[in-house]
């Protein structure tokens, strides 16, 4: 059995489960590339399947896909990672995971604070704000964006 070093965009797509639209959408960003045959068709190396696996594992961790075009990048001659790539990447990725899970952690917490009172008042409520009073404090939700 022989395994053809080229793919097409519908062979890429039926392998990694996800719709034609994205696999464009992925070149677009420069996460992936592909060249065309002779009869203009795009056509894929078999490692865009690993790189496509990379960018849904991230995008399930919640990383951009921006933050994946610089992960990516930063690979040396734009190869496909390895399993030691990954280690490196998840290492760059985890203080900002940190981060997000602290942020959501103490959002839980606020919403449990008002929902748990049972009155939802916009007078107790941590996310409340009147008149936007808290526009000196800067921008977006800044009792959210508070470091704790």
């Amino acid at each position: 059995m022989t395994i053809d070093t080229e793919l097409s965009v519908g062979q890429v797509a039926k392998r990694c489960g996800i719709n034609i639209s994205a696999i464009h959408f992925y070149e677009q960003k420069g996460l992936i590339s592909s060249w065309r045959n002779q009869g203009n068709q795009r056509r894929y190396s078999r490692d865009v399947i690993r790189r496509i696996s990379l960018i849904k594992a991230a995008q399930q961790l919640g990383i951009s896909l921006d933050e994946i075009g610089s992960a990516f990048a930063s690979l040396p001659n734009g190869r496909t990672a390895t399993k030691q790539d990954w280690a490196s990447l998840s290492l760059m990725w985890k203080d900002t995971l940190t981060q997000r899970i602290n942020q959501l952690q103490k959002l839980k917490d606020s919403l449990e604070g008002c929902i748990g009172c049972g009155c939802l008042s916009m007078n107790h409520c941590p996310l409340y704000n009147p008149e936007d009073v808290l526009a000196a404090q800067g921008p977006g939700p800044v009792l959210l964006n508070k470091k704790t």
